[in-house]
């Protein structure tokens, strides 16, 4: 979707609308998470959710699924996250924690919360999870805020 076809006005905006439509556009350009087939399941004022589904192409050694893809899929999740106001923010810091492993046909889910939002600087949670509820991953990715908006000429939610 162009600027120029956005269906809201650029002033104020509802925090949700704005989440929404921060999404909208910053998902066409995710060649990243679309590559690994991560879908965007839900999208809110510093929340985010996603899935992935773990292909034979996303298997270790182990047959259980590569940590560098359930990374991705939190990360991607942690950026849709601390973007939703339509601030460009980017990640400062992330570490993860893998507690079982993901098997091939795993539909994995992750999702995203602010836990703190300060000045330039917010801490995120998220909680990668298969189809059964089991966790999978835990990760905490610390964003920061530069200049520029996701939207350009929209006003963000503070």
């Amino acid at each position: 979707m162009s600027e120029t076809a956005l269906p809201f006005p650029s002033t104020e905006m509802d925090p949700q609308a704005l989440a929404e439509a921060t999404v909208q556009a910053m998902y066409p350009r995710d060649n990243a998470s679309q590559a690994l087939g991560m879908k965007i399941l839900e999208i809110a004022p510093g929340r985010a959710r996603m899935s992935m589904l773990v292909r034979s192409d996303m298997l270790n050694g182990h047959a259980t699924c590569h940590g560098g893809f359930i990374f991705a899929l939190a990360d991607s999740t942690f950026a849709f996250a601390c973007n939703s106001r339509n601030l460009n923010t980017v990640a400062s810091g992330c570490s993860i924690e893998y507690v079982a492993p993901a098997l091939r046909n795993d539909m994995l889910i992750a999702e995203a919360q602010e836990r703190s939002l300060a000045g330039r600087t917010g801490v995120y949670d998220i909680t990668v999870s298969n189809q059964d509820g089991k966790t999978i991953a835990l990760f905490r990715g610390k964003s920061y805020r530069i200049r520029g908006e996701v939207i350009s000429g929209l006003q963000a939610a503070q």
